[in-house]
């Protein structure tokens, strides 16, 4: 039996449920992979509060140091978020011979390829499982089950929060603002939500997608993110009208000798495997050149799915660590191998795709003509426009699907059609995926 110490470094929702877990399945773990996964250490600036599980006193600590410095300390797990003090967490473990497991997406999209080349080094392993989608095991899959694999493309439902949004708007025919209130009632939403409806939370877990598909070490500020704040109950039902769910989508694929990375309000046809995917839940897509197609589906966060994922990568690292008899660690393996070369990142200028849009206009003769002149300036075919029975804030709305164009060309003609003052300043745009 191979006993394994462990340092947890953050004791907030996450890490509570690891420690729970841990404690409570420690012969399970033990009897199921042969590991006794021994909690060493746990340290949280806060070890007053009180928990939803009873520690020993004695492994309490607010010292950082005592955890990452401590030679009994075998793997290191990092669930403090954010960037400082886990990036200084993980990147002195590492120094000091700790292998780390880690949920902090946020790191990973930032510092990621500084992270994983340390840990190539120094001959440690970084578990990072629990970064995206919770306990869907999509890192293990895309790492190992699939390194056979060049990937075409992967989409992601990759944000509960605004996933609950969006279906509630469609269940519920209810706005978005009524829709994130109950989202921060039910306790799917934070008091302040923008990261989650502003897509940035999508775009540091499309990052680390992107690394492990594609190998771009791309950071969230690589991505054009778009957020879900802009789309209304009536977007929904036309999209509805025409075959079409909207879904805040995580894309990467590729695109010539170049891969499109961007996050943002997407429409796709009620037949795809996403568009039925509702609540909280996360789902990832993914195409690859020998596997074809998958769909990985479950709880995107909390304490127990992300528990779930976590624990799997102490056991998965723990499995490859040769403990000495002072506690210590020699050179793990499972470590992340990242591309010395990789595709650049198309511009989003560049990106084509189809549109749908919606203006607002006064009701008179010669509006639409006008705007599909503006749209054929720009090379920009329409498939199909609907004038909408009623009104919206005492205009006629026009709904637009177009054929694929360039996002550069969309966006000058919106512009134009904008500064000729003939519809309302209100033009919804989004994008649209088979």
């Amino acid at each position: 039996m191979k006993t394994i110490n462990v340092g947890i470094i953050g004791f907030g929702t996450i890490g509570a449920g690891v420690v729970k877990a841990l404690q409570s399945k420690r012969s399970y773990l033990r009897e199921k992979s042969g590991i006794d996964v021994n909690i060493l250490w746990i340290c949280d600036k806060d070890i007053k509060s009180k928990r939803p599980v009873k520690v020993n006193k004695k492994i309490l600590t607010t010292s950082i140091a005592k955890v990452i410095y401590d030679p009994k300390v075998d793997i290191v797990v990092e669930l403090v978020g954010g960037i400082s003090p886990a990036k200084d967490i993980v990147m002195e473990s590492l120094r000091n011979g700790k292998s780390v497991v880690t949920a902090n997406k946020a790191l990973l999209s930032n510092f990621g390829r500084d992270i994983f080349a340390l840990a190539g080094e120094v001959g440690l392993s970084v578990g990072f499982e629990a970064s995206v989608g919770g306990g869907i095991p999509i890192i293990r899959a895309m790492k190992e089950g699939f390194i056979a694999d060049s990937f075409d493309l992967i989409y992601g439902i990759i944000n509960g929060t605004s996933n609950f949004i969006l279906s509630e708007m469609v269940e519920k025919n209810i706005s978005f603002d009524e829709a994130l209130a109950d989202a921060q009632a039910k306790g799917y939403a934070e008091r302040d939500p923008y990261l989650d409806i502003s897509g940035g939370d999508s775009a540091h877990k499309l990052s680390v997608l992107a690394l492990l598909g594609f190998g771009i070490a791309a950071k969230s500020t690589d991505i054009y993110t778009e957020g879900i704040s802009g789309i209304s109950r009536e977007d929904i039902e036309y999209a509805r009208d025409m075959g079409y769910a909207i879904k805040l989508l995580a894309i990467a694929k590729r695109s010539g000798s170049e891969i499109e990375l961007r996050v943002h309000p997407t429409l796709i046809p009620k037949t795809h495997l996403l568009a039925d995917v509702n609540g909280v839940y996360n789902a990832i897509f993914v195409k690859g050149d020998m596997v074809g197609e998958n769909l990985f589906y479950g709880q995107g966060a909390g304490a127990l799915p992300t528990s779930s994922a976590v624990i799997s990568d102490i056991i998965s690292i723990a499995k490859n660590v040769d403990v000495s008899c002072c506690g210590g660690n020699k050179p793990a393996g499972q470590r992340l191998n990242i591309a010395k070369s990789a595709p650049g990142i198309k511009k989003m200028d560049e990106v084509r795709t189809r549109y749908y849009i919606k203006f607002l206009t006064p009701d008179k003769p010669g509006v639409l003509a006008k705007v599909s002149g503006v749209l054929a300036k720009y090379d920009i075919s329409i498939s199909s426009v609907n004038q909408k029975e009623g009104r919206i804030g005492g205009l006629v709305p026009i709904v637009m699907m177009t054929h694929e164009s360039f996002e550069k060309d969309m966006s000058r003609a919106l512009r134009e059609i904008n500064d000729m003052k003939i519809v309302n300043k209100n033009i919804v745009r989004i994008r649209v995926e088979n």
